[in-house]
């Protein structure tokens, strides 16, 4: 069963009023206007909005109300981003804290506390987080800190589906420039951990703008994360830009107007021998040489379709969840619109509610066809 929903990262809402607002603003809103009975919302949750939800019943019940009058639920959670995601300049602190930190734990444990509370009867939940951290400064000691919270992680989740009912898993999700950096990585980090991080807890969020990136084969990473005993615990419903011919002055200044200083927007460069990476926009203009296609990380509207000789890397989206569904027929599969860079594009658009309505509409129809829930 496919459950679709959109991600609140796209609204700088930091505490409960503003969450309730952007509910009230966007969310219910963009439900109607896409003429869907009922829409999940992926809540990102900051971190001391996940300790309030995790622990105060009165908040929880402010909170219920405003998706009930909007015809909303939740099944999915956004803890990636710890905070502060629409500050000014965020590029490499959405990484922090990581997971040697013990914050990030706390964090994501409240996540799933207050996930539980919302989540309909009898239904599982997952929350995505990040793939451990940035790939610098990372070593054998990092890696043992960040294994031993993820042991204590999978005992809080124990004890919540013991007194709840609900299981709660978390996604971790690749992201190219991370320790974890695509998908051939964390089934290997975690398949040499299974012994002690219980993979029925801790498996794979596979966004698709970053499994895009890497240039990976969908159907492919797929199988390889369900052969190895893991599973797709959420689905991020995103694509990359790409440019096909950056050596071209045209590709140049085209994908040139999608620099901006908020977001790290990393480049991947293919060639027969192997992937160029960089690790921003404005970089990948300075030193890649442009003999092969780039995929740039920059969400852009599922609906939307770059002028040429710009594209985006909806193929690889739709062939992402096409391989999900078929490994896993009898499971839920959380689909979560992940379009976080609306603010960002070069021409923002004038109502944010109406363009949400429009990527939920073609999710809709492209994604889920008969199996919309």
């Amino acid at each position: 069963m496919m459950h679709l929903s959109y991600c609140t990262n796209v609204h700088p809402a930091e505490d409960l009023d503003g969450v309730i607002a952007q509910l009230d603003q966007f969310a219910g809103p963009a439900r109607s206007e896409a003429e869907l009975d009922v829409v999940g919302v992926g809540l990102w949750l900051p971190a001391e909005l996940a300790h309030e939800l995790a622990t105060n019943e009165t908040s929880r019940d402010r909170l219920r109300a405003a998706l009930e009058r909007n015809g909303l639920e939740v099944r999915t959670l956004n803890a990636f981003p710890y905070a502060a995601f629409h500050a000014e300049v965020v590029k490499l602190d959405v990484y922090l804290p990581d997971w040697t930190d013990r914050r990030r734990l706390e964090y994501t444990i409240d996540a799933a506390r207050a996930l539980a509370a919302f989540l309909p009867p009898r239904a599982d939940g997952s929350i995505s987080t990040l793939p451990l951290g940035w790939r610098t400064g990372w070593g054998p000691a990092e890696d043992e800190v960040a294994t031993a919270a993820f042991v204590e992680l999978v005992a809080a989740l124990e004890q919540i589906r013991d007194t709840t009912g609900h299981t709660i898993r978390i996604g971790i999700e690749p992201e190219p420039g991370c320790i974890l950096d695509n998908v051939a990585d964390i089934v290997e980090w975690l398949g040499a951990r299974s012994d002690v991080i219980d993979p029925e807890f801790v498996g794979v969020c596979l966004d698709t703008c970053h499994l895009a990136v890497s240039f990976a084969d969908p159907t492919e990473a797929v199988t390889a994360i369900e052969s190895a005993g893991l599973k797709v615990v959420k689905i991020q419903a995103s694509a990359a830009l790409e440019v096909l011919t950056p050596a071209d002055p045209a590709s140049r200044e085209a994908i040139a107007v999608f620099g901006e200083p908020r977001y790290v927007h990393q480049v991947r460069e293919r060639h027969a021998d192997g992937i160029l990476r960089v690790d921003d926009l404005d970089e990948a203009l300075a030193t890649l040489p442009g003999n092969g296609p780039w995929r740039v990380h920059f969400h852009v509207p599922l609906h939307m379709v770059p002028d040429a000789p710009l594209g985006a890397t909806t193929d690889v989206l739709r062939t992402a969840v096409d391989a999900v569904v078929a490994t896993r027929p009898t499971h839920d599969v959380h689909l979560d619109v992940e379009t976080y860079t609306w603010s960002v594009l070069p021409e923002p658009p004038a109502d944010l509610a109406a363009g949400i309505a429009s990527e939920l509409a073609w999710a809709q129809r492209e994604l889920m066809g008969a199996r919309i829930e």
